[in-house]
């Protein structure tokens, strides 16, 4: 792609000025239907050093009205440093729909460099394709404009421009140790670009520019935006169809299946309790040293107890280094942008626990069923959920999934005695008897739901409500196992 780029061939400034002019105007009037439309977009612009991306970003957005965009410059830095996700931070800074958003690099480079510096294995480094691959797709299909420029100039080029700043006091600063290590070994990082760019090019298309023509690199940056705009306003926001890999999934047994009968004695009950809040508390301070990041998963019935569940396991644990994030329906800002976002922004760094009380399987169950999106968007989202937590997996993140199960009549009596109980009356609503009356519609969904993402890396695990004390129990000893597992196998790979 990019050895074999042709430059531009020199075109009149005055010609090219008016151009920019025209489309700069174009720009500005598709600003109140792109809020209109609600069209979400996203330009990422990558590059070598000193091919001018700051100033080509500068261009672009000069007149465009500051409150329809941002501009984001996401740092390249280690992991042992960001404690996230490497996709974290771009996940982080997608555009409410209606707004527009530029990158001054990002995932192209961050991936880039660390394979040429070698702190990523090759094996890892392929993970990373495959993941933002499947976050340009998930984006596209969510409706967003995703357009990715890169602005290429040659080797020669490049050092006059580097020199150029290095000899101006006022200048010299934008010059990293990094850039002069690119320029050094420019060819390593034109076939590590080229490569990059031909294995993620499947589903948002790259757009190389002639970074040696300013002019010419502005005109043609914006004609593609602009056009690119027209096209997605000129049609319905995009909805992509749903997309299927074949995951290793685990055999699950339906709802209906399952024995809710399991019991515990209070004897055993406050036996088992103290000591499994022990250990657990002891494996906290061991993933904390470890940096082993730990997602734990609650979905279930209403009054199937996960409120209480969840006090059992975060008692023994330092606040400091945990979160509980109840999960509602989402605020307008969250609405506005893609339904992973919210719980991308919500991770736990790494040596943290986050446990999500109602978590992202909500596209797949309320969502579905209450007509808050298509049927594509849903049936789209088993895949997208899967890919997700693949990457969390893949991340070395401990990730626990529980569907907290009780049957009808349980649920009925618990209900009941909420209503019936002044200091308990604020945990039943009118939309909890609703939803009761859909139980077997949202049994289909959750039978559907456990079969379709219940992988090898991220399983179901169903834990019998019936009986809280039982529930409880189970749920600490799959925590404890897990979070034992994991340490075990950290300490293995330490010294391989």
């Amino acid at each position: 792609m990019l050895k074999d780029f042709e430059k531009s061939k020199p075109e009149e400034k005055e010609i090219l000025n008016e151009e920019i002019k025209a489309l700069r105007a174009r720009l500005i009037g598709q600003q109140q239907l792109i809020r209109e439309k609600k069209l979400p977009v996203l330009v990422l612009i990558e590059g070598w050093a000193a091919a001018g991306k700051g100033s080509l970003i500068k261009e672009i957005i000069s007149e465009i009205d500051p409150r329809f965009y941002n501009v984001v410059s996401p740092s390249v830095i280690p992991e042992s440093e960001m404690r996230y996700p490497f996709l974290y931070p771009y996940a982080a800074a997608i555009p409410e729909n209606g707004k527009l958003i530029f990158l001054d690099s990002g995932w192209m480079e961050s991936v880039v460099r660390k394979e040429l510096r070698l702190e990523i294995s090759g094996k890892e480094y392929k993970r990373r394709v495959r993941a933002v691959n499947e976050f340009e797709r998930q984006l596209r299909d969510g409706g967003y404009l995703v357009l990715k420029l890169f602005l290429h100039i040659d080797e020669e080029e490049q050092e006059e421009r580097l020199e150029s700043l290095c000899e101006n006091a006022d200048t010299e600063w934008r010059v990293t140790q990094d850039d002069l290590w690119q320029h050094r070994e420019y060819k390593k990082f034109l076939k590590a670009y080229d490569e990059f760019m031909d294995e993620t090019n499947d589903f948002v298309k790259w757009h190389v520019l002639d970074g040696q023509r300013k002019k010419t690199a502005v005109r043609d940056a914006m004609k593609l935006l602009v056009e690119k705009i027209d096209k997605a306003l000129e049609k319905e926001r995009y909805v992509g169809e749903p997309f299927e890999e074949k995951f290793p999934l685990l055999k699950m047994p339906k709802l209906a299946d399952v024995d809710l009968s399991p019991t515990i004695s209070d004897e055993e009950y406050k036996s088992e309790l103290k000591k499994l809040q022990k250990r657990l508390s002891e494996l906290h301070n061991v993933i904390y040293r470890k940096k082993i990041p730990v997602i734990i998963c609650y979905e279930g019935w209403d009054a199937a107890g996960k409120g209480g569940n969840i006090r059992r396991v975060a008692y023994p644990l330092d606040p400091r280094g945990f979160d509980v994030h109840p999960i509602a329906s989402p605020l307008p800002h969250e609405l506005n942008r893609q339904y992973l976002w919210r719980f991308w922004t919500r991770l736990p760094r790494t040596g943290h626990i986050c446990i999500f009380d109602r978590t992202w399987y909500g596209r797949v169950m309320v969502e579905r069923l209450e007509g808050f999106c298509t049927e594509k968007d849903w049936k789209r989202a088993y895949n997208e959920i899967n890919e997700f937590e693949r990457q969390l997996t893949d991340w070395g993140a401990v990730l626990l999934k529980f569907w907290i199960h009780i049957d009808q009549d349980t649920q009925l009596a618990r209900f009941t005695e909420r209503q019936n109980t002044p200091e308990k009356q604020w945990k039943i609503t009118e939309e909890d008897w609703r939803n009761r009356d859909k139980w077997p519609q949202y049994e289909e969904a959750v039978d559907e739901m456990l079969q379709k993402t219940s992988t090898e890396n991220a399983p179901w695990y169903i834990i019998e409500s019936n009986d809280k004390h039982y529930a409880r129990i189970k749920a600490l000893k799959i925590i404890v196992k897990a979070l034992e597992k994991a340490c075990e196998k950290h300490f293995k790979e330490s010294f391989d």
